[in-house]
């Protein structure tokens, strides 16, 4: 029964934030669920069948989003099934990679969609006809007014900012430069948060707590993220300068400081502390380090893509700051059939001072647009976006 079922599994306690003991750990730390194995009834049974499955694959889903290359038939080297009018792979995605195939995740962002319509838009406004057409990609990287309206909280519509949680980062952050976003989209994740690797980064940041220093090797690497492990990169970088790792070594110290195998985890301790000596760095300080960035690497978070999803952050922050009636405009248009976040970017755009006027059957158009002018007919900034036409 599920209650019974319930029961047990509450009985397993957690050994660190977000991790549940495995049931050999549980029988050493909770003397009832020790008393329930030992007493093998029904109970101490199913404790014993799930161990069994401990670990086993709960279920099989489909990536959204991966993409496998083959240099032939995908069928010659890895099974595969029809879905649809797709060919899928049924290997676990870290097995495609050891068969040898390339895997891509590509990502499809509604953000860039209301990018392009709102370049679009400001390349329509009146005061740039003339003038060569704006360039999202040209745009300066150290905009203050953008950064003011990062530091606000006020990102409604900025792609990654619009929840509370990640508002309120960028209020205590207050970042200043691009490195700073980068850093804040790859630290928002529930190990960072929990682990008070967020909050050592702000403090550091502003000075309330000073950056620790792990070895003149490697303490340049740790200076844009102001002491603190935040990406995978620096894992590997940290095991290149420090041990004479090669990058294809360091790689597989990162994968094998995620995976935590003991087995594997010995081998390459010895191989950093050999190639740490062979630097002269002392031995103790030397496991130290070793152990830190273990510690830091199981949180660590790719800087490529976190840099991406940085930049679509700030394109999109620049046209709020910079070209409010054109993002408002574009937003709505992205999400045009779903009235909810309609209503909710025209109740931002009113806070903002933008003008909402009602659908017109002689202005109004298929999607939402930025009316320009004053009644005189003369030029002026966006007078207010127009709601699209109902029919």
């Amino acid at each position: 029964p599920a209650q019974e079922a319930q029961k047990l599994a509450s009985l397993v306690p957690e050994v660190g934030p977000g991790k549940t003991a495995t049931i050999q750990e549980a029988l050493g730390l909770e003397p009832k669920l020790r008393a329930i194995w030992d007493l093998g009834d029904r109970e101490g049974k199913v404790l014993v069948q799930a161990q069994k499955l401990e670990g086993l694959t709960r279920h099989v889903g489909m990536h959204a989003a991966g993409v496998v290359i083959a240099d032939g038939p995908l069928w010659d080297t890895v099974p595969a099934f029809q879905h649809g009018e797709t060919l899928v792979t049924q290997y676990y995605m870290s097995d495609v990679e050891q068969a040898g195939l390339v895997k891509f995740d590509f990502l499809g962002l509604r953000t860039l969609t209301v990018i392009d319509i709102a370049v679009r838009r400001v390349n329509m406004r009146p005061d740039r006809k003339g003038q060569a057409p704006f360039d999202i990609n040209q745009i300066p990287m150290d905009d203050a007014e953008t950064f003011a309206l990062l530091q606000s909280g006020e990102t409604t519509g900025v792609f990654q900012l619009e929840s509370s949680g990640m508002q309120n980062l960028f209020k205590k952050l207050r970042p200043d430069c691009f490195e700073d976003i980068i850093a804040a989209v790859a630290l928002y994740r529930p190990g960072p948060l929990e682990s008070g690797m967020v909050d050592q980064f702000v403090a550091c940041k502003h000075g309330r707590q000073q950056i620790k220093k792990m070895h003149p090797l490697i303490d340049g690497l740790l200076k844009p993220t102001y002491g603190v492990i935040v990406y995978q990169e620096q894992v590997m970088q940290i095991a290149q300068k420090l041990a004479n790792y090669s990058l294809g070594g360091a790689d597989l110290l990162r994968r094998a400081m995620g995976k935590k195998k003991k087995e594997e985890m010995d081998k390459q301790t010895d191989t950093f502390l050999q190639g740490a000596r062979s630097n002269g760095v002392d031995e103790d300080k030397a496991k130290e380090i070793f152990e830190l960035v273990a510690q830091f690497a199981k949180y660590g978070f790719n800087r490529s893509h976190s840099a991406g999803y940085a930049l679509v952050t700030y394109q999109s922050a620049y046209l709020k700051a910079h070209y409010p009636a054109e993002f408002l405009c574009a937003l709505m248009t992205a999400d045009r059939e779903k009235t909810e976040k309609v209503v909710r970017i025209i109740d931002e755009g009113r806070a903002m001072g933008v003008q909402i006027l009602q659908p017109d059957i002689n202005g109004s158009d298929t999607d939402f647009k930025v009316v320009y002018g004053a009644p005189d007919g003369s030029f002026k900034p966006p007078r207010g976006v127009r709601l699209k036409d109902p029919l």
